[in-house]
């Protein structure tokens, strides 16, 4: 493999140079540029597969859930093996992605993006893009990148039908522009109701990964200002200008970063796709898993791997990590989560 020397350009991104719109100099932005991606499942994982390659300088991979064997249709990151060792998905990309290049920065953190997290997590990056799984945190997301001026790329599928817009900060409509609140739980279809194929996946997350792209090669003006919509089943492929920016919108109007401050948003989110919701722990807290694993074993089967520890109790599956986080499953009813969670781990 051709390395890179002081002020030179990897033979391995000879093709993506003598494309014009990146050139040497728009690849050399590349290489200096760093970009994060907030949730390594379907989207995120080929997010990164294609910034990796492409010779990001750095990509930070952000995800707080594990492998599970209906991630395979469509994370194209994974493998059974992951999913049977109950890998964290930003371990195993991390660890996928290191023998793809080993010329990029690659960073897989096993993290929660809450208010008490995004400073640290998504400080210093360029660009960042959105691979979650719920409207918490893109509010969330859209707040700090308001709030600091980063510029962030929103993605989200299902079924057969994908969305994808750029938001700049100052320059376009923020999230909050387009949709001030998030529309009532179960008002909208999602993996868990209408499945996802992963053909959608793939469209969405590369429309994302080339308006980063964009953005790392210093081709801010090349940004796309619309809103694209496909549906790859009923063939369809639309696209709509953003609107102005909101003057009074909460956020980027008015400056009311309620999510970033923990005025909105729940401590609990179901997970998409899973009969399963997330309890976040105490802000700083850390729990020992030994001590955890040896309490629960009488009551159930226990697994342990260097990352989280997985409890089976009754019809509960705990999969629990060291900042005190838990995924219950067995149950969407966060009530019900958070009953599990303060009988089996504690407050």
């Amino acid at each position: 493999m051709t390395q890179a020397t002081a002020g030179s350009i990897p033979d391995r991104y000879s093709r993506q140079v003598l494309f014009g719109g990146i050139g040497a100099e728009g690849q050399k932005a590349i290489m200096g540029s760093r970009v994060a991606i907030v949730g390594c499942g379907a989207l995120g994982s080929l997010q990164a597969d294609i910034l990796v390659r492409a010779g990001v300088g750095a990509v930070r991979l952000i995800d707080r859930d594990f492998v599970e064997e209906s991630n395979l249709q469509r994370q194209m990151l994974y493998d059974e093996q992951d999913a049977r060792t109950f890998q964290p998905k930003a371990i195993a990309a991390e660890r996928k992605l290191r023998a793809v290049n080993s010329l990029v920065a690659i960073e897989g953190l096993v993290d929660d993006l809450n208010p008490s997290t995004i400073d640290r997590l998504l400080g210093g990056f360029d660009v960042v893009l959105d691979a979650t799984d719920n409207f918490d945190a893109r509010y969330l997301l859209n707040d700090y990148a308001v709030k600091t001026g980063t510029p962030w790329i929103y993605g989200a599928c299902v079924g057969s039908y994908g969305l994808t817009f750029p938001i700049l900060p100052g320059e376009t409509a923020c999230l909050r522009c387009l949709f001030e609140s998030a529309p009532p739980p179960g008002l909208t279809p999602s993996c868990d109701t209408a499945g996802v194929l992963a053909s959608i996946v793939g469209v969405v997350a590369s429309l994302q990964a080339v308006e980063a792209l964009k953005l790392a090669a210093g081709r801010r003006d090349r940004v796309s200002h619309k809103i694209v919509t496909i549906d790859l089943w009923e063939n369809t492929f639309d696209d709509l200008e953003l609107p102005a920016r909101e003057a009074h919108c909460p956020c980027c109007g008015e400056h009311h970063f309620d999510y970033l401050e923990g005025r909105a948003g729940a401590e609990t989110s179901s997970l998409c796709g899973r009969n399963a919701v997330q309890v976040r722990g105490v802000a700083g807290a850390t729990l020992d898993l030994d001590a955890l694993g040896a309490r629960l074993a009488p009551l159930g089967r226990v697994e342990r791997n260097p990352f989280l520890l997985r409890a089976d109790i009754d019809t509960w599956q705990l999969t629990v990590f060291g900042d005190g986080r838990a995924i219950i499953g067995g149950t969407a009813d966060l009530a019900v989560a958070k009953s599990v969670y303060a009988r089996y781990i504690g407050t």
